[in-house]
C-alpha cells in the first residue's frame, strides 16, 4: 500500500492575493479627500503639498483638488543628493 497520493497534490498549493500596487490617480486628475492616490511598497514617491503617507506607503490625498506629479533633490543622511519623485494635491482657490 502506498504512504503517499501517486500525483495530484501538492503542499505548495496555497497562493495570496494581488496586492493591486500602482498609481491610482495620475497627473492633471481630480482627487477627493482621503483618496489614494498611489500604492507603494517603500517609498518610489514622497508625499508632497496636501498629501499624506499611510502605515503601508500609500500615497493619499489630504485635501480635494488636482493631482500633479514632479522631481525635486533631496539630500540624504551621508550628504549625497538624490533625484525624487513627489506627488502634491493643487487646490483650486475661488
Amino acid at each position: 500500500m502506498a504512504t503517499t497520493k501517486a500525483a495530484g497534490t501538492t503542499s505548495l498549493g496555497r497562493d495570496s492575493r494581488p496586492k493591486y500596487l500602482g498609481v491610482k490617480l495620475y497627473a492633471g486628475q481630480r482627487a477627493k479627500t482621503g483618496s489614494i492616490i498611489i500604492r507603494q511598497r517603500g517609498t518610489k514617491f514622497i508625499p508632497g503639498k496636501n498629501v499624506g503617507r499611510g502605515n503601508d506607503d500609500t500615497l493619499f490625498a489630504l485635501k480635494s483638488g488636482i493631482v500633479s506629479f514632479s522631481t525635486t533633490k533631496k539630500t540624504c543622511f551621508n550628504g549625497r543628493k538624490k533625484l525624487v519623485k513627489v506627488v502634491n494635491v493643487e487646490t483650486s482657490q475661488n
